[in-house]
């Protein structure tokens, strides 16, 4: 039987609240972590369309914290709002993890002036509410960034994407980064993931390898999930990669919205035996779906 996840609800946890114009228009692409018995949901929102349609959308980043993982209480204020040049247009689809008691933030800085003004950013913090920024990773056009949440033979690891691949590179000191290599890319045969692809969430240590799931986009641009195991000591080696999505638009809310046709991760939690994945749907409003881990076998 190929993986799959579970929509723990046919309805999205969070929507967007017109009462605040931050995240009037949509709430997405959530980063997630589970810490002091607590999930902890970093979230993008938008003002206005995030599809572009009704003019230059602002991205910020807004806070929600959870005692079961379902049922959230969020923040009226933004967590982060665009500062600098960089983000002139906002912070978009942050992937959190938490290295030596210290929580970092790897996300999109869209500046938004010409095409491909994208670039992959970093923010620290020690209590998830107040964040220091580190400015660019990669000076180049790239998004999908995340960190591992343990170092690989004592240095910092990181997934990002040269389009249409998911790469890794890795790091000292999280500002030079080297040894960039392409670990997947997309599989011609499988139309869901024929266009390109990139992670969803930071890959999950498990002891058979690193887990990730990661999304896929088809050639009329419908985005759906998909389950790779690599290598615990050379994650750029595949050990397994599985040919179905494992989770795909089904629902009018996944199917319709800003950008219609998406279901799109940028992170999960693990609590007790399962895993919990937050995503959204077309861009507009954010779910979760589950899956228990004595389901995740790799034939």
């Amino acid at each position: 039987m190929p993986i799959k996840l579970r929509r723990i609800s046919n309805t999205p946890l969070l929507s967007p609240t017109k009462e605040n114009p931050w995240e009037a228009a949509a709430v997405f692409n959530c980063a997630a972590i589970y810490d002091n018995n607590k999930v902890h949901m970093i979230y993008r929102a938008t003002d206005i369309a995030s599809s572009g349609k009704d003019g230059p959308f602002i991205s910020r980043l807004g806070y929600a914290v959870s005692n079961d993982g379902i049922h959230f209480e969020r923040t009226d204020k933004p967590l982060l709002t665009n500062e600098g040049e960089q983000e002139l247009r906002g912070l978009e689809d942050p992937r959190i993890v938490k290295i030596e008691n210290i929580f970092y933030i790897m996300y999109t800085g869209y500046r938004g002036i010409e095409a491909g003004d994208y670039r992959i950013c970093l923010a620290s913090s020690p209590d998830l509410k107040t964040w220091e920024r580190h400015g660019i990773v990669l000076d180049e056009s790239n998004k999908d960034g995340s960190l591992f949440p343990d170092r690989i033979d004592g240095r910092f690891c990181m997934f990002h994407r040269r389009s249409p691949d998911i790469w890794i590179a890795y790091s000292d000191d999280l500002k030079n980064w080297t040894d960039h290599t392409r670990v997947m890319g997309p599989v011609t045969p499988s139309e869901w993931e024929a266009k390109k692809i990139g992670i969803a969430g930071p890959p999950i240590k498990t002891k058979e390898g690193w887990l990730l799931i990661y999304h896929g986009v088809s050639h009329d641009n419908v985005y759906s999930l998909g389950i790779a195991l690599l290598d615990l000591d050379n994650p750029s080696r595949v050990l397994f990669r599985q040919a179905e999505p494992i989770l795909e638009p089904e629902l009018p809310w996944e199917k319709e919205g800003h950008v219609p046709n998406v279901v799109f991760s940028c992170g999960q939690v693990e609590i007790d035996n399962k895993i919990i994945v937050y995503y959204c749907g077309a861009d507009t409003v954010i779910a979760a779906a589950e899956i228990s881990k004595k389901d995740i076998v790799f034939v």
